[in-house]
Parts: structure tokens; C-alpha cells; sequence
């Protein structure tokens, strides 16, 4: 049987959050009342926590992904047998291990990953025309906040 790993409530003004990321990978072990992701809005940062033991069985809402509140994040298999592959893909990646395929190493060093961003900051972006990636984070792991963008639209003004 699995489990369904939601969106919770997170007051009322809150209609959606963005996966900030997984604790756990597709296939681990899971215990009761242990963080498998986080969440954020643009007030918040959330804990989201496994309701039944198992194992991980698919992650829906990636890392960066935005979902509704009650919305789907991923499944929990109940019990300890890890995950099977469900798709022919991942049947076949299963079988045939990948290649892997490395970053050419001046582009790995120049570029770091881009953090995700909260509704509230991409929506100012959006309306600003403001590329993400020329304004300088003072959020936590240097993330955007909804004042880095207001800065720099106040100092365009």
C-alpha cells in the first residue's frame, strides 16, 4: 500500500509553496515522523514529514517544483522492500546503467546551481523583467528574498 505525501495547511493566506528540497532519494528507507522534504513560501521554510514507515517509492513535485496546499509531493511504499521501477524507462536504466556525463569542468566551476525561488520572488521578477540570476541573494544558501528584488527595482527607478 502507499502513502501520499501532501502539502499541509499552512495558514490562510497560504495557497501555495515551492519544494525546496528532499531529504531522501527514491528508494530509501523512510521511518514514521521523519523529514523527507522542505517546503517554502514566501514567509515560511517547512519541514514536511513521512506519516508511515517504507520506502520512498517516487517523487511527484521535484525540487523547484510549485504546489498547491493538499497538493501531491510524493508516495511512501509501506513496508521495508524498496521500490520497484513502474515505467519501461526507468525499467530499462535499471538494467543498462547510464553513462555518466560530467559537466566540462570551466562551466562546473563558473556556474553554481541556481537556488530555487519563492512564488512571491518569481512573480516580482516576472513582472519587473528582472533576470534572477543578476541580482545577488541575502536569503539563506544566497536565495533571492522578495527585498533583493524591490532593491534593485528601486535603484532602476
Amino acid at each position: 500500500m502507499t502513502i501520499a505525501i501532501k502539502v499541509p495547511a499552512l495558514g490562510e493566506s497560504v495557497a501555495e509553496a515551492t519544494v525546496a528540497k528532499w531529504f531522501k532519494a527514491v528508494g530509501e528507507n523512510v521511518a514514521a515522523d521523519e523529514a523527507v522534504c522542505e517546503i517554502e513560501t514566501d514567509k515560511v521554510s517547512v519541514e514536511v514529514y513521512a506519516q508511515a514507515s517504507g520506502t520512498l517509492a517516487d517523487i511527484v513535485a521535484p525540487a523547484g517544483a510549485t504546489v498547491g496546499i493538499g497538493g501531491l509531493l510524493g508516495h511512501i511504499a509501506e513496508g521495508k522492500a524498496a521500490a520497484k521501477p513502474t515505467s519501461a524507462e526507468s525499467r530499462w536504466s535499471a538494467e543498462v546503467p547510464a553513462a555518466p556525463v560530467a559537466a566540462p569542468p570551466q562551466l562546473a566551476a563558473s556556474r553554481p546551481a541556481p537556488a530555487p525561488l519563492s512564488p512571491a520572488v518569481r512573480k516580482l521578477v516576472a513582472e519587473h523583467g528582472i533576470p534572477p540570476e543578476q541580482v545577488a541573494g541575502s536569503g539563506r544558501d544566497g536565495r533571492l528574498t522578495k527585498g533583493d528584488v524591490l532593491k534593485v527595482v528601486g535603484a532602476a527607478q
